[in-house]
């Protein structure tokens, strides 16, 4: 079975964006790339996504402040970390604040592609325009 298709930023400023790109748009992903921060934070500004993939050390940005700049604008969104110092730096989830930390290396896409399937599983599906109610009801057991 097949992930469901996210919209995701490609933040990145490496050889290797294209590869991530085409193997991302392969399983059906739509994939906006930025390389730089601030781009992927004008992108971020102006169109919607569900995930940002980005590389933990760009330009003069430590990662760490680039996660926290994308969770300014948006707390909610997923953000998939890969680095090529994971076990140096000791990055995990939890210091990072990122979903997902992944080691750059030969199976860099493939753990990429499994670790954004489990990720779009968890999202909580969100309920279809014109599902929710609108209008007041009074409370049950009042009457006016």
């Amino acid at each position: 079975m097949r992930p469901q298709s996210l919209r995701i930023l490609l933040i990145n400023d490496t050889l290797g964006m294209m590869a991530r790109r085409t193997a991302l748009e392969r399983h059906g992903h739509k994939v906006a790339l930025a390389p730089s921060v601030q781009e992927g934070l004008d992108q971020l500004t102006s169109q919607t996504f569900d995930l940002v993939v980005t590389v933990y050390r760009m330009d003069n940005s430590s990662g760490q402040q680039e996660i926290e700049k994308i969770r300014q604008h948006d707390p909610q969104i997923l953000i998939v970390v890969l680095s090529g110092y994971v076990e140096i730096l000791g990055l995990t989830e939890q210091n990072t604040g990122a979903d997902v930390v992944l080691s750059k290396g030969p199976h860099e896409v493939q753990n990429l592609l499994r670790a954004i399937d489990r990720l779009s599983r968890r999202r909580i599906p969100t309920k279809p325009p014109g599902s929710v109610r609108t209008g007041s009801r009074a409370p049950k057991g009042k009457t006016g």
